[in-house]
């Protein structure tokens, strides 16, 4: 039996949110965010997943950092703090029969917080890479983090998601990971 807490890459959605070119350079471990939120779009990407991603405020904030822009869908771009308002990304979720959702980006606490309270109230099961979000204060990150899984939200980390989605050794996608969490442990 299988605990329902448990992603896969059947069920399972990849949420990108906000990590922009004015933002991205505030936010503490940026380097490390970003490189996990990669290996995060990756792994799912090999998958063949779901996956979305937005922007806050395009025309002041720019437009989302490379190398994560040449590899997402368009994203649509917001004004409100939580992706929810942008139905689009909600629906493409539902369409896709993704009911678990995987969250990445800043800042932890607001659109990625928002954004995780409303996808709970919507019905999702939501999961949080707490490698893979951050904050300008550590102090609004870790109350965040802590606020959410208070919540309902599920905490992990990019590299314990993509061993979820692969679900197990011996596979041609398994050995594609392994290769892919070589080659980002040599980033570290």
């Amino acid at each position: 039996m299988i605990h329902p807490a448990l992603m896969s890459a059947a069920d399972t959605g990849l949420l990108v949110i906000d990590l922009q070119e004015k933002l991205l350079p505030l936010i503490p471990r940026r380097q490390a965010i970003v490189r996990n939120v990669d290996f995060l779009i990756d792994a799912a990407q090999l998958m063949k997943m779901t996956i979305q991603a937005t922007e806050q405020y395009p025309k002041g904030l720019g437009g989302t950092v490379e190398p994560l822009a040449s590899k997402l869908p368009p994203r649509p771009d917001k004004v409100a703090f939580s992706c929810c308002a942008v139905r689009s990304v909600v629906e493409t979720f539902h369409r896709e029969a993704r009911p678990k959702l995987l969250l990445a980006g800043i800042e932890t606490h607001v659109c990625v917080q928002q954004t995780a309270l409303d996808l709970l109230a919507e019905g999702f099961r939501v999961y949080v890479a707490v490698d893979a979000v951050g904050s300008r204060f550590e102090l609004d990150h870790d109350t965040a983090l802590r606020r959410m899984q208070q919540a309902g939200v599920i905490l992990t980390t990019a590299e314990s998601a993509a061993f979820e989605w692969v679900g197990q050794a011996g596979t041609p996608a398994f050995k594609q990971l392994s290769k892919m969490i070589q080659d980002r442990a040599k980033l570290a």
